[in-house]
């Protein structure tokens, strides 16, 4: 019992953190489901005697949230798929290949994400308007087919523990390095792959610098703009603000939850053993 004490306290504090970030999402969830005279009754309950889904309904008419959804969607989806693509190529090259500077490339590489992104929102936003693409889904979508460094880095440390007698068992049979690393070491990199694909995944969803900076035009906003207008809207009704935000942040709960035993093993798999 003795030896089992530390493993109790362990549990039981993990299980109060766990509780105390889930009593805003409960508080959401709850505000959401109650009508605008419950929401502001004294004093005010937990949990409301009639929930109601009319909030949802309203909340999702009272904007076009269904073009917000599909818009954020489509810049989602091309931004996880070009993440996967071109930071596992970059991390493939600084993992298997010897050439001149590499350190030093991947270095400058790692040094990158100490840059604050504010320090290049006015050049970069300057060149996508040289390039005529504000208002356009072309500076949201396109840099992630350019790679991510944290992306990068993870994805080098899990192939710098993968042997590299795949490598040179591919290599026999005549494969190319373009083929060594879609059909021998991209089914490898499944649960790092996975793990870039939930962090791409929440980061777009949620994102609102970028949409707000680039998109002009109400019929390309996503979400996150979306729930911007909506609480400068209806900002006094806050159950159909809770009913939005719960519309925003349910997907990223799905997606987490579907892919959790993916994530895990690819961080437990990613990062320390590599040189």
């Amino acid at each position: 019992m003795r030896n089992r004490v530390p493993q109790i306290v362990t549990f039981a504090l993990l299980v109060l953190g766990a509780l105390a970030f889930c009593v805003p999402f409960l508080w959401t969830v709850s505000a959401s489901l109650k009508t605008a005279s419950e929401y502001h009754a004294a004093p005010e309950r937990l949990w409301p005697e009639r929930p109601t889904l009319g909030n949802f309904a309203k909340a999702w008419t009272a904007l076009p949230f269904n073009l917000f959804v599909r818009n954020t969607s489509f810049v989602t989806a091309l931004c996880t798929v070009g993440q996967a693509l071109s930071s596992s190529l970059v991390a493939y090259g600084f993992s298997r290949f010897e050439f001149k500077g590499r350190d030093l490339l991947f270095g400058s590489l790692l040094a990158s994400m100490m840059l604050p992104g504010q320090v290049t929102q006015i050049p970069v936003f300057m060149i996508w308007r040289e390039l005529h693409a504000i208002d356009t889904f072309v500076p949201l979508v396109l840099p992630s087919f350019l790679g991510g460094a944290f992306n990068v880095f993870l994805l080098r440390q899990f192939l710098l523990n993968v042997p590299r007698e795949l490598d040179e068992a591919a290599m026999v049979d005549g494969a190319g390095p373009v083929r060594i690393w879609w059909s021998v070491l991209m089914p490898v990199m499944g649960p790092a792959l996975a793990t870039v694909a939930v962090f791409t995944f929440l980061g777009e969803w949620q994102s609102f610098d970028g949409p707000l900076i680039y998109l002009n035009s109400p019929e390309r906003y996503t979400v996150a703009i979306g729930l911007r207008m909506f609480q400068d809207t209806f900002g006094g009704d806050f159950e159909q603000v809770m009913a939005a935000t719960l519309i925003h942040i349910v997907p990223t709960i799905v997606v987490f939850f579907l892919a959790q035993r993916y994530f895990i093993r690819g961080i437990a798999t990613s990062g320390l053993g590599g040189r």
